[in-house]
């Protein structure tokens, strides 16, 4: 891992899924990448990148707590720090990861981030108790996604698109 590469993915699992999709997107931007779970990344991470991946789960509808935590304990010290810089989010739910795409959207728009990827969503299709709270796999169709998205990042920052 370079401490020094421009593009942080920020990552919370409970059961592997996001974990896997942060790794994935890791492999493909091809050492222009950080990978620093939700609850070791501090404001000098999201300060020092320049573009930032959030992968984590949809729970009850929303984001992660881990995830949100990361957020409450890093969105004043960077704000007013960090305009412009490019985002994007992967994310692994039980139905449609709409609830949590929207919350993390909501708080990328106060920092002035620019969404650059579409929502990448992965529907592991965990409907009760026993298969939400299961550990994870990720399809190797899914896992190609997650590269792809990683490398897309990752070339759009050595290009200096964004």
């Amino acid at each position: 891992m370079n401490p020094e590469a421009p593009l942080l993915i920020v990552w919370h699992s409970r059961t592997g899924a996001a974990e896997a999709m942060a790794d994935a997107a890791s492999k493909g931007a091809d050492g222009d990448a950080r990978v620093v779970r939700a609850r070791d990344a501090q404001p000098d991470d999201v300060l020092k990148a320049k573009a930032y991946l959030f992968a984590c789960p949809e729970n009850l509808a929303t984001m992660s707590g881990m995830m949100k935590e990361f957020f409450d304990r890093c969105y004043y010290p960077v704000l007013g720090r960090i305009e412009g810089r490019a985002y994007a989010t992967a994310i692994s739910a039980g139905s449609d990861g709409e609830g949590a795409t929207r919350q993390i959207d909501r708080i990328a728009a106060g920092w002035r981030l620019k969404r650059v990827a579409d929502p990448l969503i992965v529907n592991c299709d965990a409907q009760d108790a026993a298969s939400i709270l299961a550990p994870k796999t990720i399809a190797p169709e899914q896992v190609a996604r997650c590269e792809e998205l990683g490398a897309a990042m990752g070339e759009g920052l050595r290009m200096g698109i964004f």
